[in-house]
Parts: structure tokens; C-alpha cells; sequence
């Protein structure tokens, strides 16, 4: 046998194992994945909700404070008619 051949055969070895995915990775490594991607949209759910709630509150805030508005105009013309002379 030649020695080149012998080194060739000796590098393509050595390549090759390198080259080998390690055990393991493969299928954990996406069960890692679609876990990770599962909690960010998880986390994206609740983010959004709170948001949501945030919103709501706003609405219902502005919502009071029309129906206040308008309370405080209507008793005001009431007022006014009850001062009118007879």
C-alpha cells in the first residue's frame, strides 16, 4: 500500500468524524425549538391580552366620563328652566 493513500485514507477518517453530527442533536435539538417557539407565543398571548384589558379599561374610562358629561349638562338645563320666571 502507498503511504499516500494510507494518509489520504488516515484524513478522510478524521474529516469524517468531524464532520458527524454529534449524538443527540438532532432531534432534540428541535424538540428545544418548537418548545422555545411555544413559549414566545405563549407569552405573546398574555402580553396581548394585557394589552387587550389595557384598552378595555381605556374604553370604559372614556365611556364614564362621556355619560358624567352629559349627566352634569342635563341636570345644569334643568337648573336653568327651574330659574325661568312663570
Amino acid at each position: 500500500m502507498d503511504v499516500r493513500t494510507s494518509i489520504a485514507a488516515q484524513n478522510y477518517a478524521k474529516a469524517r468524524t468531524a464532520a458527524a453530527p454529534s449524538p443527540g442533536t438532532g432531534g432534540d435539538s428541535f424538540a428545544q425549538l418548537a418548545g422555545s417557539f411555544a413559549d414566545t407565543l405563549k407569552q405573546s398571548e398574555s402580553v396581548s391580552r394585557a394589552a387587550m384589558l389595557v384598552q378595555a379599561l381605556a374604553q370604559s374610562q372614556l365611556a364614564v366620563e362621556t355619560v358624567t358629561a352629559v349627566r352634569d349638562k342635563v341636570v345644569e338645563a334643568y337648573q336653568e328652566i327651574l330659574r325661568m320666571p312663570v
